[in-house]
């Protein structure tokens, strides 16, 4: 009897002992592991949501946040000129920027002044590459159906897209209840990309326009200062900001020769989404090919 429990309790001890060298592996491996998340060679983004995709095959090249929703600002203007040129809206008509036009939620400025006219696609010009509020909302509000019908399209467009995070409620991105997920816009900018005004007026540097009321041109400038400078291959470029949403970007743009899409959410510094964009791509260059990493 003695002998068998003995027996017993020696196998018992040993598998104890088994069990603990086991713990003790595994201890180590997730030990290994966050130590190599937490290598100095990894990307670290500021941003407070991000994506990188693979525009081609659609894979995730890195993620932070997602999913989360948040305010966009006036990445808005990304839909608001797809619902434009869906509609097919004569894009010569000249438009007269009316007092409905005003921002009443912000107050914010505009150089285009009550009485001004201008042609549809020159407001679009101005809303994407300048980011000109004054201009989203004369689109929107010269939509058939006015204001109600253009925000509608704005989200039936988001359904159609399989932005299941997003809504809209206005044209020029104001409002903080205009709002969406980095995943959700990185579709966004996907369709955008397929129309060729899109490319063309958001990565437009510089445009000026005469106004038959002032004497000189108004000189617009792109909101996205890596578009002004010419160091990178945009194809898509929207910029955004509110105190809601913080600073925000996002771009369609060849790294390595291969078609990236970005995002950039939350962002609080003056520069900081610009920082980030530039760490992403000096990022992927380092590891030379598309590799997926989420966090």
């Amino acid at each position: 009897m003695k002998w068998f429990l003995k027996s017993i309790l020696g196998k018992f001890l040993g598998n104890v002992r088994k069990m603990k060298r086991i713990i003790l592996a595994l201890s180590i491996a997730i030990l290994s592991i966050s130590v190599a998340v937490a290598k100095p060679g990894e990307l670290r983004l500021r941003s407070e949501s991000a994506i990188v995709l693979d525009a081609k095959q659609g894979e995730v090249i890195y993620g932070k946040n997602a999913d989360k929703i948040r305010p966009i600002a006036s990445i808005t203007k990304l839909m608001t000129a797809i619902v434009v040129l869906d509609a097919k809206l004569p894009l010569n008509e000249k438009i007269s920027i009316r007092s409905a036009d005003v921002d009443r939620i912000k107050n914010t400025r505009s150089r285009l002044s009550i009485g001004s006219k201008l042609t549809r696609k020159e407001l679009l010009l101005l809303a994407l590459m300048s980011s000109d509020n004054r201009a989203a909302a004369a689109l929107g509000r010269t939509y058939p159906g006015g204001k109600r019908s253009f925000v509608r399209e704005m989200n039936n467009k988001a359904f159609e897209l399989g932005m299941g995070n997003s809504f809209f409620v206005e044209s020029t991105g104001l409002s903080s209840r205009n709002v969406s997920t980095a995943r959700d816009l990185a579709k966004l900018v996907g369709a955008a990309h397929r129309y060729k005004l899109i490319r063309k007026y958001t990565t437009t540097a510089v445009h000026a326009i005469k106004l038959p009321h002032r004497k000189g041109k108004l000189l617009y400038k792109n909101s996205n200062s890596l578009v002004r400078r010419g160091v990178w291959d945009i194809d898509i470029s929207k910029t955004g900001f509110l105190k809601a949403a913080g600073r925000c970007l996002v771009m369609h743009a060849q790294i390595l020769g291969k078609s990236v899409i970005i995002v950039l959410l939350d962002s609080w510094g003056k520069n900081t989404r610009i920082g980030d964009a530039n760490r992403i791509k000096k990022w992927m260059e380092r590891k030379n090919r598309f590799k997926m990493h989420k966090s």
